[in-house]
């Protein structure tokens, strides 16, 4: 591997890149896991036991120690409320901090209390809305006991038929609803809000895309952002520009990184379109390049949000983490001078290909170097097979 690696770093050199500078951006990023995916999930139909799987958030925690050791890049895991709630938050802080761990995201639930079947924030029962409210504010009230500075958010409201309820009063009390949030919740914490285009909700959703969440951020202030989470887009959307002009306007906060081929799949990522995710990740890269939007870009937070059934839930993660570097490597191996000549020269054929030998290049020698460098396994897939991580595992029964 050493040798592929000067070759590498020879072609590399050839096309103008440092692989240096390469190297350091990649020891840069960072991702965070999330609790739920270590747990067992399940479809519309049924929910399907693992041997080994998690059963609380310490052994969510436990597990997602093993993939940052094995990775050396997934220093942060994010929790969902009331899920993952414990009696003392203080204990469980510590404990985190002990499997080499910090608490990322606080993640609120306002989808599954009877209470929410016709709304959350947007319920026409203010009484309902109250309920929803003070639970976001619990959830605050928790980060700031575990050192969390986000709170991400996604509502399951919308309706199912026409005349259901009028959308300019749901879309008011939602305002209103966020308002108390956001002016309640400490000066230094961000609120991060997602979209969904469908589901569960059929006939409308009330925050549907990005422009409608981007709306409500900036009636809040600056410290809300939106969430891209890349499997609720109708098909075909171009999620790339919706990054980059996110981006653009400094309100890009984060993503939920996962792949689909029909709807809200919660598929690893890359799985079915990886180039699609490499197009996301080259917006990312280039606006970490720009001195405007450096700062804002490198705050952008990567959450993984999987559901992982018929995949081994920690070697899933494994996967993807590892998967994810791969495609971010490749979009820091893009020629940017060949490609903005290309760009200026109109010359459509040559810009794309630019973009091809960055996705084609094999990035293997790359990922083998900063994990050497890193004293982490070269292969962290194989090191978790062949390590007695799942003997512990398969103990919980």
């Amino acid at each position: 591997m050493e040798r592929a690696f000067e070759q590498l770093v020879e072609r590399l050199k050839r096309r103008g890149i440092d692989v240096e500078e390469v190297l350091k951006e990649l020891r840069e990023l960072k991702f965070e896991l999330p609790s739920w995916a270590f747990s067992d999930a399940g479809t519309r139909f049924a929910v399907f036991h693992e041997k080994g799987a998690a059963r609380n958030v310490y052994e969510r925690i436990e597990d997602a120690s093993v993939v940052h050791r094995l990775t050396g890049c997934c220093p942060s895991v994010a929790l969902h409320i009331p899920w993952d709630k414990v009696e003392d938050w203080e204990a469980l802080k510590e404990f985190a901090k002990e499997k080499g761990l910090k608490i990322g995201a606080i993640n609120p639930n306002l989808f599954q209390d009877p209470d929410y079947k016709f709304g959350s924030l947007t319920h026409p029962s203010e009484k309902v809305r109250k309920k929803a409210i003070a639970h976001v504010l619990e959830c605050v009230e928790i980060a700031e006991k575990v050192g969390s500075k986000v709170i991400s958010l996604w509502l399951a409201d919308g309706t199912d038929y026409p005349g259901q309820d009028d959308f300019r009063s749901r879309k008011r009390r939602l305002e209103e609803s966020l308002k108390v949030v956001y002016e309640n919740a400490p000066k230094d914490m961000y609120l991060f809000i997602e979209y969904k285009f469908f589901e569960p909700a059929f006939y409308h959703t009330d925050i549907p895309d990005w422009g409608t969440a981007y709306l409500l951020c900036e009636k809040l202030g600056e410290r809300a952002k939106v969430l891209v989470d890349l499997g609720h887009h109708p098909h075909g959307t171009n999620v790339e520009q919706i990054v980059a002009y996110l981006l653009s306007e400094r309100r890009l906060g984060g993503f939920h990184l996962n792949g689909r081929k029909y709807a809200d799949d919660d598929l690893t990522i890359g799985s079915i379109n990886p180039y699609e995710v490499f197009l996301i990740f080259k917006e990312i890269v280039f606006a970490r390049r720009e001195d405007e939007l450096k700062e804002s870009a490198k705050e952008v937070i990567f959450t993984f949000d999987q559901a992982h059934i018929t995949k081994h839930k920690v070697l899933a993660m494994i996967q993807s983490v590892v998967l994810a570097q791969e495609l971010f490597a490749k979009a820091l191996l893009i020629d940017v001078n060949r490609l903005k000549r290309a760009q200026q020269d109109l010359d459509v054929v040559e810009a794309e290909e630019v973009l091809r030998e960055a996705f084609f290049e094999d990035v293997k020698p790359l990922l083998w170097k900063l994990r050497k460098d890193a004293g982490i396994p070269e292969d962290p897939l194989k090191a978790y097979r062949e390590g007695k991580h799942e003997d512990k595992r398969r103990e919980r029964g």
